[in-house]
């Protein structure tokens, strides 16, 4: 087997390393990038303090964080436990524990941005959009290696949902802002 993983399992997927991860990686990473840039891009969207921004962004990294982890564990145990198979011998906590850590470690990218000294707002939110942009860019192109597709096609597919969902929570942070302004 490519990439130094012994024989896949029935599902198709290397018995150990990150190949076997990669679900719960290319998941924890992608979201935690996604709705970390969407807190991010909302605050900018509505002027928010710089302050403001990073309690949000943190808030979610960390609850975020854990309900993706516990969720994915949960889910993976209710697979195994529906089809009888055994979950010592796959150890769901370890799936878990790997969306738990790409999404944080992926998803603190875009706060990084709140340590330049630009104010809050559209050039702000650029910066963490370009920083995250980068950010899934490696996620995707490393996923490539594991699914036998180009990498900037893998690159492309994260990046795109990415912006997407930035560009939506920057315009409701937007509306909002006027909306709530106009109470």
């Amino acid at each position: 087997m490519a990439h130094g993983d012994r024989s896949p399992d029935k599902e198709g997927r290397p018995p150990t390393g990150l190949g076997h991860y990669l679900r719960d990686i290319v998941y924890g990473a992608n979201d935690g990038v996604i709705t970390t840039l969407a807190v991010i891009a909302g605050a900018s969207g509505a002027s928010f303090s710089r302050e403001v921004g990073i309690i949000l962004g943190l808030a979610n990294l960390i609850a975020d964080g854990i309900s993706m982890g516990t969720s994915n564990y949960l889910a993976l145990r209710s697979e195994l436990e529906q089809t009888h198979v055994s979950i010592q011998l796959e150890k769901p906590w370890r799936h878990g524990t790997a969306t738990i850590l790409a999404f944080v470690a992926s998803g603190s990218v875009p706060l990084f941005a709140f340590l330049t000294p630009l104010p809050p707002g559209p050039l702000l939110f650029l910066v963490a959009l370009g920083m995250s942009i980068v950010t899934l860019g490696f996620v995707g192109g490393a996923r490539s290696r594991y699914v036998q597709e180009p990498a900037w096609k893998e690159a492309l597919q994260m990046v795109g949902v990415a912006l997407a969902a930035a560009l939506s929570a920057y315009l409701v942070g937007w509306v909002a802002e006027l909306l709530v302004a106009r109470l």
